[in-house]
């Protein structure tokens, strides 16, 4: 029999709706140089690396009377012309023009009668640039059995290594509905973890069911009361099924000099810088700060933790949350108020060091952003406004079909009643922001990221002066800083 879902994977499928599709997203922007980029030889090396990744060629089988968790078996129909997809802007395409792009194809769900990816290659930007959208489930990546393809695909050298070996793959028979039906009740009979999933997934279908209709209970009642849904906080409210897509770059140096001359992580920098960003972006707004003097986020951290899930990369990530102060108005205090936040997680013993994530084989960002986004999923109950991941990545350049990676973009799933979600990636001296955002919630997303540049700036300020690791202590500059500047 093929491999069950587990209740975690078959949740995400559950609880995907049109207003939040569950699935991840990441842009990447290649440089072709002189060889030009072929897209029959990406097609090819995707085709190639698919065999690293075989649940790619899988799709969701469910089994009849919902005996047991759904299974992946292969799709006898696999098309790879039909997950890989050939787009293209009006030439010179802009940055501004590619997100829009992004926004729209962010916005529709996977197609759940085929493998749960899609990739996008979008032709015609400026300099001749390439991008690629890659697009998957989070039932699809789990960190356990399957990482995301972005992580395989990618190489070292402008000539990708490609498998000798004849490597044609044959999908195995479908099962038939008797076959699903007599495997549901042998497996729920001999196999504890079968019937434990079973029980699981049935009792969350239940409990969702419930919630659903306590939901629309509430908003009945508040229509013949003639009062107006409650928005929340101006982060959070009922969710649209539009999406905008904001991309920042910034140098890696000034995260480093800001390091140098505070004290704590590049991490604590950078949540320090989106804290800053966030204060400043509300205040354009004319939100009022007197009663939102914290945002609380999800930040999900690479740990060495045997009690919890492993993982094939090395490390298991746990959820560690942030108050970010966005009522403080100082840069430094909002840095060292961040770094108190990770101090325990740091003297536990249980971190694991940036350099160590960013040498991890291929390019683990794509993985650990998947990871990091079904954790925040998990805690959703725990109470938080929004999700941040922050990954690093390698300092030296990737290629793909003989092209050189010079962007990458994490976008980030909004999860129900969030409007914003970021995402970070460490890559090739640039620190790279995405950043999800309801398009009728959030309108000004774009703001939200100038705001991000700029407190960045305005960190970066407070460093170039100070005596290494001494806050207050002051000396004339060395030389020019490097600002942040969009992408």
């Amino acid at each position: 029999m093929s491999e069950r879902l587990r209740p975690r994977d078959l949740a995400f499928l559950a609880e995907e709706t049109p207003s939040t599709p569950r699935h991840n997203a990441t842009v990447e922007i290649f440089e072709p140089g002189e060889s030009g980029f072929a897209f029959d030889r990406l097609l090819a090396l995707v085709e190639d690396r698919l065999s690293f990744v075989p649940r790619y060629r899988q799709r969701v089988q469910w089994v009849p009377g919902g005996l047991a968790n759904p299974v992946w078996v292969d799709d006898p129909h696999f098309d790879l012309a039909y997950h890989v997809r050939r787009s293209a802007l009006p030439r010179p395409g802009t940055l501004d023009q590619l997100r829009e792009l992004v926004s729209r194809i962010v916005n529709r769900p996977l197609d759940r009668h085929r493998p749960l990816w899609e990739m996008y290659v979008v032709e015609g930007l400026a300099e001749g640039r390439v991008a690629l959208l890659h697009k998957t489930h989070q039932a699809l990546v789990d960190g356990v059995e399957t990482v995301d393809l972005g992580q395989v695909l990618l190489d070292s050298s402008p000539e990708p290594r490609l498998d000798p070996d004849d490597d044609t793959w044959r999908p195995r028979g479908r099962p038939s509905a008797l076959g699903l039906v007599g495997g549901a009740v042998r497996d729920n009979l001999t196999d504890p973890e079968t019937a434990f999933g079973t029980l699981t997934s049935a009792t969350s279908s239940l409990l969702r069911t419930a919630e659903g209709m306590a939901r629309g209970s509430r908003r009945v009642v508040s229509g013949l009361a003639g009062r107006r849904p409650e928005r929340g906080t101006p982060i959070s409210g009922e969710l649209s099924q539009h999406r905008r897509v904001v991309a920042v770059r910034t140098p890696f140096e000034s995260y480093k000099t800001i390091q140098q001359a505070h004290g704590g992580s590049i991490n604590d920098a950078i949540l320090a810088t989106v804290a800053g960003g966030l204060r400043a972006w509300l205040m354009t707004r004319s939100e009022s700060l007197a009663g939102l003097r914290t945002v609380r986020a999800v930040v999900p951290v690479s740990v060495i933790d045997p009690e919890l899930e492993a993982t094939s990369l090395g490390t298991q990530i746990a959820p560690h949350f942030v108050d970010l102060p966005i009522g403080e108005a100082s840069p430094v205090v909002r840095l060292h108020q961040v770094s108190y936040s990770f101090l325990a997680h740091k003297e536990g013993g249980r971190g694991v060091a940036a350099s160590r994530l960013a040498s991890l084989a291929g390019f683990a960002p794509a993985t650990f952003h998947a990871i990091g986004s079904r954790v925040a999923a998990a805690e959703l109950r725990r109470g938080f406004s929004i999700p941040i991941t922050n990954v690093p990545g390698p300092q030296t350049p990737l290629f793909a079909a003989g092209a050189r990676m010079v962007g990458t973009y994490p976008v980030p799933p909004l999860l129900p009643g969030q409007a914003l979600a970021i995402g970070v990636t460490s890559y090739d001296g640039w620190v790279m922001y995405g950043i999800t955002a309801d398009r009728d919630l959030v309108p000004d997303a774009d703001v939200l990221g100038q705001c991000i540049d700029e407190a960045l700036v305005e960190l970066l300020d407070t460093a170039t002066g100070a005596r290494p690791k001494v806050p207050r202590g002051r000396k004339k500059p060395a030389g020019p800083a490097r600002k942040p500047s969009r992408s």
